[in-house]
């Protein structure tokens, strides 16, 4: 019924919420106040790293939220980040700073997948913890992962995970008992190795391409070079209908195209690049041979002219002045005096060219994260606005500037080997292929090579390798073995790696009480009389049953034998008739005679039995091992390469084979 109750989050959305983690007793008004001062700092200690990012669909923003039904108020938002995940995970790394940086704060994120922090820890994870017991446990403060725990033996301190702790408790017990609700290495390892490469990595995430576009689209991406993501994402998503707008192109002319330099995020890149798309004729758009060392920018240019087309197609210019907004923003004077605490503006002087661009940058950052969503313009009408205020550019001058571009990016990113594949998925299970390899150590001890002697020393290269991926034929079969071998629970099979190290125990009497007091037929629930009752007729029962119950039972027994014998004997004649034996690997040992009490080869000849009739032959032990590797073996030969059920079971169980290099 609570997941029921749970609000639903929108698919590919972000939410996050900052809480108090110290109660104040102040009025609301005055914790609204408080609350809107760590807003100012908050986004003067971000706005570095948000002024330049591009994001997917929507902007990181925060804003006041009250106390409501039992949430304590908190500052929060959400975030639409459509196909690009980076942009979460950015998220995820501008909540770590703001908690660190505030450390009476706590965070809370999540998405339409729940707690996906705990999916990215997901190896390391107690077995107690799972999306059922995991809500409102997780938090970020001061810069770290924090978990409820639940109370055990060594610790009180927690909660039980059958009860879900409201977050004024859970904030509480984070006050009380920071280091208890600190989450393990492991954990934290998992999180931060995810956030590895921050703030860099958001560098690294662009990629400028230069691109044949329209001289209005030029300049309304040199004012706003955010705008790209909303323009690629209205030709990516294009209907029919949008595309009827760009027959004409009033708002982009083709013929005013200039070759400019556009700074995209990889993901919006490879959404423009990898669509096939062609103009139509009456749009004037027409593109270069192939040959054409400029025909990627050409095509490139076109694409964004068609998304920026439809943008401004579904809208109208705006009456409003994008400038009062922001001077009328009783929260803009704050946030100014907080940049310039936070020396936003490097020392610039006030009025020079450096200083205008931090200025404007500022602004647009202001518009997008912290004024009113009632107050902020779609896209379309940003782009119309800047046109129109910037409708004096001069075509001559865009021209001249060709010449002066900066040399563009490759995008040789875009093509992954096998190779680069086969890394990548190598450094994804490094952690799974240790865990498991721990299993299978003293196997691996055991597996010897025979070399010759001039090739000692490239025998132990091998073996090393050999035992950094984990691959070795008798660890395979030990490894299968174990694993089947092995008691798991109700909820699954129990791979090598799990950190359960206790088996799963079943109590036969706690069962049977169980379905006592689920079927009602407890003794104590009887009256007397309907005891004594019973117990007659049970014991005239039993006086009655008992002699013929010990006969049947033996004879019943032997029927059950016999028939089970004769229909093994069926089947094995059945099949000895067929080419299924063929396809295993039988053992190959030395008969002794009949005398010794072993039996006899016949693997060609055929001897009468005692009542007469002539066997085939006999059946012959399987080389169980042997067939194990040889038929996985031939899955993943089969499997050519790619993921299948041998692959994903050896993953499963830590063992890495490397690639088949037999052609054959």
């Amino acid at each position: 019924m609570d997941a029921l109750q749970r609000r639903v989050v929108i698919d590919d959305t972000v939410q996050y919420k900052l809480f108090m983690i110290q109660s104040d007793e102040s009025a609301s008004q005055q914790t609204e106040e408080h609350f809107s001062h760590l807003l100012q700092g908050i986004l003067a200690k971000v706005a570095p790293l948000l002024i330049q990012y591009i994001w997917q669909h929507q902007s990181f923003s925060l804003k006041y939220y009250p106390e409501k039904g039992g949430v304590p108020a908190y500052i929060g938002g959400s975030t639409q980040f459509g196909d690009n995940v980076e942009d979460e995970w950015f998220i995820v790394y501008l909540l770590l700073q703001i908690t660190k940086a505030f450390p009476e704060l706590a965070a809370r994120v999540e998405d339409n997948d729940g707690e996906f922090l705990l999916i990215e820890a997901a190896d390391c994870l107690p077995k107690w913890l799972n999306p059922e017991t995991s809500e409102n446990r997780v938090f970020l403060h001061k810069g770290e992962l924090h978990i409820l725990p639940c109370p055990s033996a060594s610790s009180p301190v927690g909660v039980s995970k059958d009860v879900v702790p409201s977050v004024a408790q859970a904030l509480a017990l984070l006050t009380t008992h920071p280091e208890a609700c600190r989450a393990s290495p492991k954990i934290s390892r998992a999180l931060m190795k995810r956030l590895e490469g921050y703030p860099e990595k958001i560098r690294l995430g662009l990629h400028r391409a230069h691109c044949f576009i329209p001289a209005g689209t030029a300049k309304v991406l040199a004012e706003r070079p955010d705008l790209v993501a909303a323009a690629v994402s209205a030709f990516y998503l294009r209907d029919p209908v949008d595309l009827q707008a760009c027959r004409s192109f009033k708002t982009f002319p083709p013929n005013t195209r200039v070759l400019t330099t556009v700074t995209f995020t990889r993901c919006l890149y490879a959404q423009l690049h990898q669509q096939q798309f062609t103009p139509d004729r009456r749009s004037n758009f027409t593109l270069p041979p192939r040959s054409h060392p400029h025909y990627k920018a050409h095509e490139l240019g076109m694409k964004l002219a068609h998304g920026f087309e439809i943008l401004c197609s579904k809208c109208r210019l705006p009456s409003s002045d994008p400038d009062a907004l922001v001077s009328c923003n009783p929260q803009w004077k704050g946030f100014m005096d907080s940049l310039k605490r936070n020396g936003y503006f490097q020392g610039e002087l006030e009025g020079s060219a450096h200083h205008r661009e931090l200025m404007k940058s500022a602004e647009n950052f202001f518009k997008q994260s912290v004024a009113s969503k009632s107050s902020v313009l779609s896209p379309g009408e940003e782009i119309l606005q800047l046109l129109q205020n910037c409708s004096s550019f001069s075509l001559e001058e865009l021209k001249k500037q060709e010449s002066e571009l900066p040399p563009e990016d490759s995008d040789s990113w875009l093509d992954i080997t096998a190779q680069d594949l086969e890394r990548m998925l190598q450094e994804r299970g490094a952690g799974r292929g240790d865990v498991g390899s721990q299993n299978f150590s003293s196997t691996r001890q055991t597996q010897q090579h025979v070399r010759g002697a001039e090739e000692r020393n490239k025998e132990t290269e091998d073996k090393e390798e050999e035992a950094e991926v984990g691959y070795s034929l008798v660890a395979i079969t030990q490894g299968m073995k174990n694993f089947l071998n092995a008691m798991s629970s109700h909820e699954g099979a129990e791979l090598p790696w799990s950190s359960s190290t206790q088996p799963f125990s079943f109590d036969p009497d706690s069962v049977a009480s169980a379905l006592d007091q689920l079927l009602g037929s407890k003794q104590e629930e009887l009256d007397s009389d309907d005891l004594d009752d019973e117990e007659e007729n049970e014991q005239e029962e039993e006086d009655k049953n008992n002699e013929g119950l010990s006969g049947c039972a033996e004879i019943n027994e032997t029927e059950t034998l016999d028939s089970l014998r004769r229909y093994m004997d069926q089947m094995d004649q059945e099949l000895m008739s067929t080419n299924i034996g063929q396809s295993f690997n039988q053992l190959s040992y030395n008969k002794a005679d009949l005398v010794n009490g072993s039996p006899q080869p016949s693997a060609t000849n055929s001897s009468p039995t005692v009542e007469g009739v002539e066997e085939t032959e006999e059946i012959q032990p399987l080389d169980v091992d042997l067939n194990l590797v040889t038929n996985l073996l031939e899955s993943l030969s089969c499997q050519a390469g790619l993921a299948g059920p041998a692959s994903n079971l050896l993953q499963s169980l830590g063992l890495h084979l490397p690639p088949n290099s037999d052609s054959s």
